[in-house]
């Protein structure tokens, strides 16, 4: 099964400002399960005149974001009246459904960020579902040996994580006290991914590259990974999708019209997507619709 595995090298792109590493979607692989956008933030140290993370008003359909915060603090606003910062150990997820707008930033006095920010596509029978803000202080955490496990969403092991979904998924952090290897018990019915968001991790007895993702088609039940002292892997997986998903800007549908009209609708300021009371700055502009 090794020999199916894929091994992607993540693009950088600049979001509000920095540079990230976006390993998911890119040319390799658009989704793994569910999981159709993951960009690694950080870390980094942002200088005393530097304002940070700063993403203006934008627009979501069809999708729920994710982040998992592991240094600093991003304040997210949004359409629907929230108001919400997220500090380390925490997760932050909106829903989007038929349509919502919001805002991230840094907060003033937290200069270090690091991150993980992802999409989950929304199952066409949930795409059009009211949209919604959840925020999650406390996960389910235990202890392996010298690693922490740290479910996020989903189900593992007989742990349920609180965390809101639509389908079969798994969110999973894995921080290391002490270099330890560890196998992991893995769904055959899922596709998985495996990200190191800081430190040395080896996958199968060979290294995980620094802002590499390595796939893990669906019939694989179990992987060994070995981390170092201070290094943090995330594992995420679900089922595959069982039809293409059409990803554009900050838009996903398992239809092109769907996305066609969301962009015309954001462009006209259609009250679909409502406006982020609180924040300062203009809002960003949807990229021509050309191609697609």
């Amino acid at each position: 099964m090794e020999q199916q595995w894929q091994r992607i090298a993540s693009r950088l792109t600049d979001v509000g400002g920095i540079p990230v590493a976006r390993a998911i979607p890119v040319k390799e692989r658009r989704t793994i399960g569910p999981w159709c956008f993951l960009d690694h933030i950080g870390p980094t140290r942002f200088a005393p005149s530097a304002k940070g993370m700063n993403v203006g008003p934008h627009p979501h359909i069809s999708l729920q974001t994710f982040t998992w915060m592991l240094e600093g603090e991003i304040l997210h606003r949004d359409s629907l009246g929230s108001e919400q910062v997220i500090r380390p150990g925490q997760v932050n997820l909106m829903t989007a459904g038929r349509g919502i707008a919001h805002t991230e930033e840094s907060v003033e006095g937290h200069p270090d960020l690091h991150a993980a920010q992802l999409w989950i596509a929304l199952p066409e029978r949930s795409q059009d579902t009211q949209p919604r803000f959840d925020h999650y202080p406390e996960l389910p955490r235990w202890q392996e040996g010298e690693v922490t496990f740290t479910l996020l969403i989903g189900e593992y092991q007989g742990r349920q994580a609180p965390t809101l979904h639509f389908s079969p998924i798994l969110g999973l952090d894995l921080y290391a006290e002490q270099t330890q290897r560890v196998r992991l018990a893995l769904a055959p019915g899922f596709e998985h991914g495996l990200f190191a968001l800081q430190g040395q991790v080896s996958i199968a007895g060979k290294p995980l590259a620094p802002e590499q993702l390595i796939y893990l088609p669906p019939g694989t039940s179990s992987v060994e990974v070995e981390l170092t002292q201070g290094a943090r892997l995330l594992l995420i997986g679900g089922e595959p999708l069982a039809q293409p998903l059409q990803i554009w800007w900050n838009f996903v549908s398992f239809d092109r019209d769907a996305i066609r009209t969301a962009a015309q609708d954001w462009e006209s300021g259609h009250p679909r997507f409502g406006e982020v009371v609180g924040y300062v700055g203009p809002r960003l502009v949807a990229p021509p619709l050309a191609g697609l």
